[in-house]
C-alpha cells in the first residue's frame, strides 16, 4: 500500500475538511442550546401564573414566558396596532393596549388579532374591556424593529414590529416594563379580539444542519482520496 499526497491539493483541502468539521459540532453546540431554550420556556408556561411584583424579582430571562396575572384597567382610548398575518396568510391586526395596575404601574397588553375590517374599535364595541378587571397572559419581550421593517403610521397608529418603546413613545405613557403581555385565549363578547396568540414553536433543524456539514466533510475525504488515486498516487504495490 503506498500513498504519495500531493502537497498543494492536501493544503486546499484540509483547511476545507476542518471548517466543513468545525462547522458540523457548531450545529450540535447550537441543537443542544435550542432544546434547553424549549426546555426553558415549556417549564415557565407550565408554571403558576406569577403577579406583577413577583415576576420583577426574576432575573431578566427568568421572566420570559412566564404567566403573570395582573387586576387593572385597560386604557382604550389609546389602542395601537401590529400589522401580522394570521391562519391561510390573511392580514390581521394585533390589538395593543395599555393597561394601568390597580398601584398605577401600566404595562402594554396584546389582547389578540382582528381582521383588518374590525380594527376600528367601533367594529367590535362588544369586546372592549371596561371598568375593573382581572386579566393573564404571557410575560414577552419582544424583538426590536429590524432593519427592513416598515416605519410606523404613527397617525392611524400602525406599528409592522411589535416596537414597545416606539408604542411608548406614541402614546405618551411611561411603561413599568418594557415588554407586551400577551393575553391568553378567554371568551370574548363579539369573538375579537382572539388572545392566546403567544407561538412557542422555535425551528429547531440544526441536527439536519449538522448532518449536512458532516456529509460534505464525509464527501471530501472521498473526492481526496479519489483524485490521488486516479493520480497514481494511491494503491497497492505489486
Amino acid at each position: 500500500m503506498f500513498f504519495r499526497p500531493l502537497p498543494r491539493f492536501t493544503l486546499f483541502c484540509l483547511p476545507l475538511f476542518l471548517a466543513l468539521m468545525a462547522l458540523g459540532f457548531w450545529q450540535l453546540h447550537r441543537l443542544h442550546w435550542k432544546l434547553g431554550l424549549i426546555g426553558q420556556m415549556n417549564a415557565h408556561l407550565h408554571a403558576p401564573a406569577l403577579a406583577f411584583d413577583q415576576i420583577l424579582k426574576l432575573p431578566s430571562p427568568e421572566r420570559e414566558y412566564r404567566q403573570v396575572a395582573l387586576e387593572g384597567q385597560f386604557q382604550n382610548d389609546r389602542e395601537a396596532f401590529v400589522y401580522a398575518t394570521g391562519d391561510g396568510g390573511l392580514p390581521v391586526y394585533h390589538v395593543i393596549v395599555p393597561f394601568r395596575l390597580d398601584d398605577g404601574d401600566m404595562l402594554l397588553i396584546d389582547r389578540g388579532i382582528v381582521p383588518t375590517k374590525l380594527k376600528e374599535p367601533a367594529a367590535r364595541r362588544a369586546g372592549i374591556l371596561e371598568g375593573e378587571q382581572r386579566i393573564s397572559g404571557v410575560w414577552r419581550t419582544p424583538d426590536a424593529p429590524g432593519l427592513f421593517t416598515p416605519q410606523p403610521d404613527i397617525a392611524q397608529h400602525v406599528w409592522y414590529a411589535r416596537d414597545v418603546r416606539g408604542i411608548e413613545r406614541a402614546l405618551h405613557l411611561k411603561l413599568a416594563a418594557p415588554v407586551l403581555v400577551e393575553a391568553a385565549a378567554a371568551p370574548v363578547r363579539g369573538g375579537w379580539p382572539k388572545g392566546g396568540q403567544t407561538v412557542v414553536q422555535l425551528r429547531n433543524e440544526h441536527l439536519q444542519y449538522a448532518i449536512t456539514w458532516f456529509l460534505l466533510a464525509a464527501s471530501l475525504v472521498v473526492v481526496y482520496f479519489a483524485y490521488h488515486r486516479a493520480q497514481g498516487r494511491l494503491g497497492v504495490r505489486r
